[in-house]
């Protein structure tokens, strides 16, 4: 098949997780096109299936803000007729929805040259497109509309499905096709013990958080749970990523004295080669539509300690392949930490659960034969 991929290529769930999926699916003989302003993160080595197409937006002085989504339209048209593209699939509803809704309809009624041709899309949901972005009364209606106008539509987990369905009262069918992990990439590393002596020495545990540190993600939460480890445990913190909240984090970190035991990292593009040293993961989100850090954390044998919000209880399995407490939970998540990291044979043990949980449900070789079933199917219903 020629697939057409539009997400957001920045630092986030929806973005990796688009980009993972393109390069899966090129691995497995389709042609794949990333439509975007920028390419993505993660698309980091070249494949001869898969193509980049830039979304330029012109700046004029009549536009306090150009219309990316008129543009990424115009795109997608021109992507998709230069290359015959068979579908659209796009990630995260606002605006790409939109936009692939418009491009349909601009070669299915091209009267100018006079010829047609049909481009379904598929809008696949991520979290905050449904549960905060959306839900704004500024974007609801057209959002609503994109959704109910798609040829195809997936949500990452049973909570993003059933959210969905009650906040936007919509009759359209979501299938739920859950994020993956290539548990070929992620995974346990003896031989990385070199790699992990340059951040934690052997008496010492090594945590991380990987996030784009927004707000909703309680970066905070993770200095004030490690600040409460470290009493009990000698260790030392990862934190992955950038966003507004890391400066807030940063000084938490000079304020209590711990500053020297935790690292900032900034925005890495190999992360599992850090999950892959580590022994758990903390993510104190006050919001997860899926988990898609816990997911990589587990199939690393990394043990997540997650709160227990949207989507995480359904990749986590509580006390046996992590922890999952209340959001802003800080005193119950240390002691979860302390009680896993103080016992090597339990850590190792939870370790292996979550890596064959990761393996038996997530892996790439089980989600990614799902989508492209998915495709046949939107493109034997389309006339």
């Amino acid at each position: 098949m020629r697939i057409g991929i539009t997400c957001y290529p920045t630092y986030g769930g929806s973005g990796v997780v688009a980009t993972e999926l393109g390069i899966e699916l090129a691995q497995r003989g389709h042609q794949v096109h990333f439509i975007s302003y920028s390419q993505p993160i993660r698309l980091t080595e070249a494949h001869p299936n898969i193509h980049y197409h830039e979304v330029e937006v012109p700046q004029y002085p009549l536009f306090e803000y150009p219309p990316y989504d008129l543009a990424l339209a115009t795109r997608m048209a021109e992507v998709a007729e230069l290359y015959d593209l068979d579908l659209l699939h796009v990630h995260y509803a606002i605006p790409h929805s939109v936009s692939a809704m418009l491009a349909r309809q601009m070669l299915a009624c091209d009267r100018v040259r006079g010829k047609s041709r049909r481009l379904p899309y598929i809008t696949t949901l991520h979290g905050t497109d449904i549960t905060l972005v959306g839900l704004d009364r500024s974007y609801l209606p057209i959002t609503r509309f994109s959704i109910q106008q798609s040829n195809g539509v997936t949500a990452i987990s049973r909570y993003l499905k059933q959210k969905t369905l009650e906040e936007f009262s919509i009759t359209t069918p979501i299938d739920v096709i859950y994020n993956f992990v290539n548990c070929d990439i992620y995974r346990r590393d003896p031989a990385a013990k070199a790699h992990r002596a340059e951040w934690a020495r052997d008496d010492e545990r090594l945590l991380v958080h990987l996030s784009n540190f927004r707000p909703v993600k309680r970066v905070t939460d993770c200095i004030e749970i490690f600040d409460r480890l470290l009493k009990k445990i000698p260790a030392r913190l990862l934190m992955i990523g950038d966003g507004p909240d890391r400066v807030k984090a940063e000084w938490l970190a000079k304020q209590k004295g711990i500053h020297d035991r935790v690292v900032f990292l900034g925005k890495q593009d190999r992360v599992h080669e850090k999950l892959a040293i580590a022994d758990a993961l903390l993510l104190p989100s006050e919001m997860e539509s899926f988990g898609l850090a816990a997911l990589e954390a587990m199939a690393c044998e990394a043990v997540p300690i997650a709160t227990n919000v949207g989507g995480v209880p359904e990749v986590i399995d509580h006390g046996q392949t992590g922890f999952m407490c209340e959001a802003g939970a800080v005193d119950e998540m240390a002691r979860c930490a302390i009680e896993v990291l103080g016992d090597d044979a339990r850590l190792r043990e939870m370790g292996k659960a979550a890596r064959f949980e990761a393996q038996a449900r997530f892996c790439t070789t089980r989600i990614i034969p799902k989508y492209e079933e998915f495709y046949r199917g939107v493109l034997e219903r389309e006339p």
